[in-house]
């Protein structure tokens, strides 16, 4: 049976110039956590939103770099935990020859969000030396991106009824869109989508990420390791994260609206003329 990710709960509601409700119910995003391991030892738990943990899990081990691609899994299935209900426990047994250490790197070896106060240079240049650079930039059209985020939020279909969760789609190059994920934590969104589409063997490198909040570090580099080269949000880019995606030659773009945006990465906004982006119609 799928999993529920949404709750209903009762509540009062009240405004200031109605009268108060009395009890009615309404719709929450469902959290609860999600341990996943790999080989049978505890990788990592996160607070997620129930649906598509496998997508979830493949996503987290390949940007944490346990794996390489989907090949590198042998099998991967919801398994019991006797500490916890049935479902909240992801076991990934890898193919012969991947080395189980890699998994123990998956503890932040390389990877920090932004919350832990370690992020720097030092973290950018590990993550850039660890990964190769993308490769060069493409062409894209501006009026295609100022339609993404509508397109992306057109199909939150649980963020419509929950008003509590983050949303990451996968675009291609013209602007159709691909795969969308929904979670109550925005990396776990990422982890979804890429997870989703490295299990159906999508060339993430032809694809067009799109993140319906802001693009913190954690994200930049998750979709740097997925190899994709064109991250845009909705909000705004932290210092951090413009930084890792100039290194990595990857396309940022922040603040995206339907009719204005901010580029940064790859994108030098001292030398116009080298910009991917043909110039805005007038």
């Amino acid at each position: 049976m799928t999993p529920s990710a949404t709750r209903t709960v009762h509540m009062v509601r009240h405004h200031a110039a109605e009268p108060t409700s009395g009890p009615i119910v309404d719709e929450l995003a469902v959290e609860e956590p999600l341990e996943m391991r790999v080989e049978g030892q505890s990788v990592a738990v996160t607070m997620r939103t129930p649906g598509h943990d496998l997508d979830l899990t493949t996503g987290f081990l390949l940007t944490e770099g346990v794996i390489d691609g989907f090949d590198d899994i042998r099998a991967m299935a919801h398994v019991d935990n006797p500490a916890a209900p049935k479902g909240n426990t992801v076991n990934t047994l890898l193919a012969a020859g991947v080395p189980a250490a890699r998994a123990r790197s998956a503890d932040r070896t390389f990877y920090a969000s932004s919350s832990c106060g370690l992020c720097g240079k030092a973290t950018i240049d590990r993550v850039v030396a660890t990964f190769d650079p993308l490769p060069p930039a493409p062409t894209l059209d501006l009026s295609m991106l100022y339609a993404l985020p509508a397109r992306l939020r057109a199909r939150q279909d649980t963020f419509d009824r929950t008003g509590g969760l983050h949303a990451a789609g996968l675009f291609q190059h013209d602007g159709t869109l691909l795969l969308i994920r929904e979670d109550i934590g925005r990396h776990n969104a990422v982890d979804k989508v890429i997870g989703a589409a490295t299990r159906a063997e999508l060339d993430l490198g032809s694809t067009l990420l799109v993140v319906s909040g802001r693009a913190g570090f954690e994200i930049v580099q998750k979709a740097v390791v997925a190899r994709v080269p064109v991250l845009a949000a909705v909000g705004a880019p932290s210092s951090l994260a413009a930084d890792l995606a100039h290194r990595a030659g990857m396309i940022l773009v922040g603040f995206l609206r339907p009719d204005r945006l901010n580029l940064y990465g790859a994108v030098e906004p001292t030398a116009p003329e080298t910009t991917p982006f043909p110039p805005q119609p007038e």
